[in-house]
């Protein structure tokens, strides 16, 4: 549905991108992640006809950006970060609008542009002047207008940036539902915004893909540093508690983290979840716990260790 093939870009000395490719299949929903200023926000707007491309190439539904712009365009859905909207419009207004410059007839405006509201959960504020909205509701309102044409592809820039914690899950859950129907293409540099609603993550680091994969994927190889955080009073006895640690099943390190008052801080690595076994431990030795939990690495950590290591191949060249 979307390939993307050696895509540069260049703003005079700045390189955007360095040599970008991508494939998205029909259906998926992907998320493209990255910070400020990784290229993101250039990869979409090329993909939706806006930007050239300096050379490479990049399709949408069988279509190239470049020479067939319009036939890509019809078939595109593009929320943009900044959501270009007017204010003195009604909420009806806008989206009757937006459907006249796709070319449809009064009949199908008038069904779509209701299917519209409900699917955005506007249809109560339909007689609403945009320009009296919060940032929230002109968000969605900005995605009702890219979904107006019911395109195959979503090309969403940011679209919680901005919101406060309700409104971000309010949209996340549109986004979610629209899985069903369209392929959509979700920027963002908020981690846990793309690990909520993207199955696919694709990770940008200074215009480079860096990584591709399911966070499942791309997590593994920092399972290593999951493990068991304990905290608890030992009676004065840490070393013998730290060999009994150690002995148990699938352990690999046990690290001393220190006393915090009177209680002991211990991180157990292991193959898997040991809570359990931890806690009969100190139910049998006495241990008083105020801490037992599981960590596992983050997409956060994924995309730290990432950028680490493209900020030392950069230096080292």
């Amino acid at each position: 549905m979307i390939q993307v093939r050696h895509l540069p870009r260049r703003f005079a000395r700045l390189v955007a991108l360095d040599d970008v490719s991508f494939e998205i299949a029909r259906g998926e929903v992907t998320g493209f992640l990255g910070p400020n200023g990784a290229g993101k926000t250039t990869t979409l707007r090329i993909l939706a006809g806006y930007l050239p491309a300096s050379s490479g190439f990049a399709s949408v539904a069988g279509y190239d950006v470049l020479r067939q712009s319009m036939e890509v365009r019809r078939r595109i859905g593009y929320l943009p970060e900044s959501v270009p909207l007017y204010g003195e419009h009604r909420v009806g207004e806008m989206l009757d609008f937006q459907g006249r410059l796709h070319g449809m007839s009064r009949v199908e405006r008038r069904r779509r542009v209701g299917e519209v509201l409900d699917l955005v959960g506007l249809a109560d504020r339909a007689r609403q002047l945009v320009g009296t909205l919060s940032r929230g509701l002109r968000q969605r309102v900005g995605l009702g207008v890219a979904l107006l044409p019911d395109p195959e592809v979503l090309i969403l820039d940011e679209p919680t940036s901005g919101l406060d914690p309700l409104q971000r899950i309010e949209v996340r859950e549109i986004v979610r539902r629209l899985a069903d129907r369209h392929t959509v293409l979700l920027s963002s540099h908020i981690l846990p915004e793309v690990e909520a609603v993207c199955p696919r993550v694709i990770i940008i680091h200074r215009g480079r893909i860096a990584a591709d994969g399911t966070p499942d994927e791309l997590l593994a190889d920092l399972d290593r540093d999951a493990h068991v955080r304990l905290e608890a009073r030992l009676g004065g006895d840490a070393p013998e508690a730290l060999r009994r640690l150690s002995d148990l099943s699938g352990v690999r390190e046990v690290h001393d983290r220190g006393a915090r008052g009177a209680f002991h801080r211990i991180d157990v690595r292991a193959d898997e979840d040991l809570r359990e076994e931890i806690g009969v431990l100190a139910v049998r030795h006495g241990w008083a716990l105020r801490e037992l939990s599981w960590r596992r690495a983050t997409l956060e950590d994924v995309f730290a260790r990432i950028a680490l290591e493209l900020e030392q191949e950069q230096v080292g060249s």
